[in-house]
């Protein structure tokens, strides 16, 4: 996938669920991943052309490990002119050595989440955009599903008003496929995530499922990407 493609998968989602307004400010969320590398530089796009203007900010939650080094995300940022904060936090001491969470992305991400809102708070923010892509939307589901019993998956965009804040997904519509085939002509300064849980959570086994029944269904990404769009979840009513 070129970036161009991307930024037209972006452009619909910005589009369809009205994610973005004259005069906002929003806080990119960059793990380090591909998946909020590919949010950023799409954004960035995006910006240069939409005819709604707003303003950029980067922002990564250090969860506190060793060996997280942001430096190639930092000269990405200063490439494409976008101002860069790391915070840096005690998370994973917290979740891992303190708590000691049997479960511990749960915890963890609400804690990140928390430090994010706060970051983008201070940074006269209005919005945090989210890197969640098309498979993840999926994945969400099926996890609540199985595991909470309930049809629930993260909408295209929440309000938070205790901290009077929108999270915004600009990538639903992206496949996970095509990020990792951008990811690679584009060389993206990926930092290899060094929590202890990484590849071994209900997420990867829910990825590993899907992956799985595709060879059994034609079209299975669609027909349930299709099946959240028709439903009565909130948020994507």
């Amino acid at each position: 996938m070129k970036l161009q493609k991307l930024l037209s998968y972006v452009r619909r989602a910005v589009d369809d669920y009205h994610m973005i307004e004259d005069g906002d400010r929003i806080a990119v969320g960059i793990s380090g991943g591909k998946d909020s590398l590919a949010l950023l530089l799409s954004l960035r796009g995006l910006q240069r052309f939409y005819p709604k203007k707003f303003e950029l900010e980067a922002i990564t939650v250090s969860l506190g490990f060793d060996n997280f080094d942001t430096t190639g995300v930092q000269k990405l940022c200063d490439e494409i002119e976008v101002p860069y904060t790391v915070h840096k936090t005690d998370i994973g001491q917290i979740v891992f050595n303190e708590r000691k969470e049997k479960n511990p992305c749960s915890l963890c991400s609400k804690m990140r989440k928390g430090a994010l809102n706060e970051v983008a708070k201070g940074l006269n923010c209005n919005k945090i955009a989210l890197g969640h892509n098309k498979d993840d939307v999926i994945q969400t589901l099926l996890l609540c599903m199985f595991y909470e019993g309930r049809m629930y998956t993260f909408a295209p965009v929440s309000y938070l008003d205790r901290m009077d804040l929108y999270s915004i997904r600009p990538l639903i519509y992206v496949p996970e496929k095509e990020i990792i085939t951008l990811a690679e002509i584009e060389k993206f300064p990926i930092i290899k995530s060094p929590c202890p849980a990484d590849g071994n959570t209900k997420r990867e086994d829910m990825k590993n499922l899907i992956e799985n029944l595709r060879k059994r269904y034609d079209n299975l990404d669609n027909h349930l990407f299709g099946a959240i769009q028709r439903s009565s979840i909130k948020g994507w009513e």
